[in-house]
């Protein structure tokens, strides 16, 4: 067996791994985007008993165990992290957790039960949520200073990836279902989850391999420079966790409005659940637009540092939640409302997640020392489980005894507005006093600072 490249190549272009790791993504996004996308329609529409009767839930119900299962897909990262820095790198904890992934999908796919879904996500969110973490800590660990300054481009790639498997998916799989039911629309995700495990083996001899470091890294991650690091980005997350508070009922309370309003559009009536495309579809228009007209535009009167960024992505966040209450109002008074309100919405909440969740994912394999890359993105993943606690919460808090909510119509919607202009407001100081110190992975320098002290 070929010895593992442990350091990275001393070139100045794109590391071999690459195309590996992207179209790995590809795949593996599909599978869960295709997943993620039916969730709510197979819960309220779909779901049987053990003799095979329909055992649906209400939609409160189902935005609630929706919410609670992206919240423990995105808390695992932090176990998978530490497995993978501790005991067995990040290649085989990526590849060994990806075969639960698939466990996942297809339990979802022959068992259609309550049992079924609670076994099926249990694995999937375990699987998805511990290799997360490892894969984009993956992407950057592949570069070393010569070619240092492709990052933000890789990771850019690495997001149209993610969104290319996501739109093809979401439109596709809710026609599965529908067409051919829930045993066909989840068995098929999970066929291309094992092809992406397939692809990732398949670059094995081209990645580097960051060995573990053993027991060493719970002393790194939680005293001296990892507690400091720890510190200094928490405030950081916790605020970012309200925009995915906001973000992720994009695949719940927005599907079951998309069901109340008319998805006529060029004569064809589009399924509630397939809306959701417009999001990745959005996201491979909006990278490279972003990065080569309006970043280098807004910074040539505002400098636009990585935290700035995320911040006027916050603010982009209310508008898209503002207008997604003024739409629930109009259904709420009678009137024929249509789809374009959320298509609307969705160029706002895209453009957001652009500028905040692309922009994290790199500014978090930036900041963290290179012993704890793993941990540090983990602990960014974090803040979409708790994104999604709050909401999960909030629908647990609100949702009376006889299935309607203390939040009714438009209340629910208004009510995050708010709660994300608060945070956005508070995320402007926090940038402010925030100093940046990047760390890349390098063969002469194991822990080498290529800058440190920069202001926000």
């Amino acid at each position: 067996m070929t010895k593992p490249q442990t350091t990275p190549y001393q070139i100045d272009t794109m590391p071999p791994g690459i195309p590996y790791i992207i179209g790995n993504e590809a795949a593996e996004r599909f599978s869960f985007y295709g997943m993620r996308a039916i969730l709510t329609v197979f819960m309220t529409q779909y779901l049987l008993d053990a003799t095979g009767a329909l055992d649906t839930m209400g939609e409160e119900d189902a935005k609630f165990w929706g919410h609670t299962f992206i919240m423990v897909a995105y808390f695992t990262p932090l176990l998978g992290a530490l497995v993978a820095d501790w005991l067995f790198g990040k290649y085989r904890t990526i590849l060994w957790l990806s075969l639960l992934y698939c466990a996942g999908h297809f339990t979802l796919a022959i068992n259609e039960t309550r049992v079924g879904l609670a076994i099926g996500l249990s694995l999937i969110a375990f699987g998805t949520g511990a290799i997360k973490p490892c894969v984009s800590a993956h992407v950057g660990d592949q570069f070393g200073s010569k070619n240092a300054h492709l990052l933000e481009k890789v990771f850019g790639w690495f997001y149209v990836a993610i969104n290319l498997g996501s739109f093809i998916s979401t439109l596709l799989t809710p026609w599965l279902l529908e067409a051919y039911g829930s045993k066909v629309a989840f068995g098929i995700p999970g066929i291309l989850m094992a092809i992406a495990t397939f692809v990732f083996w398949l670059g094995r001899n081209k990645f580097v391999h960051i060995p573990p470091r053993g027991s060493v890294v719970f002393k790194e991650a939680f005293t001296g420079i990892g507690l400091k690091v720890i510190l200094k980005l928490a405030p950081v997350y916790l605020l970012v966790a309200v925009f995915w508070s906001l973000f992720d009922q994009t695949a719940t309370s927005w599907v079951l409005q998309a069901e109340q309003m008319d998805r006529t559009v060029f004569g064809y009536e589009l399924l509630s659940s397939q809306i959701q495309a417009a999001n990745p579809f959005m996201i491979l228009l909006f990278v490279p637009l972003f990065s080569y007209f309006v970043y280098p535009t807004i910074s040539k009167v505002f400098p636009l540092t990585p935290l700035r960024k995320v911040s006027i992505g916050m603010f982009l966040s209310v508008s898209a939640f503002s207008l997604i209450a003024v739409a629930e109002s109009k259904i709420q008074a009678g009137e024929t409302t249509s789809i374009t309100w959320q298509v609307a919405a969705y160029a706002l909440i895209t453009m957001a997640e652009v500028m905040v969740s692309i922009t994290c994912l790199e500014f978090s394999y930036t900041q963290a020392p290179n012993s704890m890359k793993s941990i540090i993105m983990s602990l960014y993943m974090l803040s979409v489980s708790l994104g999604n606690f709050i909401a999960a919460g909030v629908n647990a808090v609100i949702s009376n005894p006889d299935g309607t909510s203390k939040l009714p119509g438009a209340m629910y919607y208004w009510f995050f507005s708010g709660l994300m202009l608060a945070a956005a407001f508070a995320f402007i100081f926090v940038a402010y006093f925030y100093r940046e110190q990047t760390y890349i992975q390098d063969s002469d320098a194991e822990n080498e600072v290529i800058a440190e002290g920069t202001q926000v």
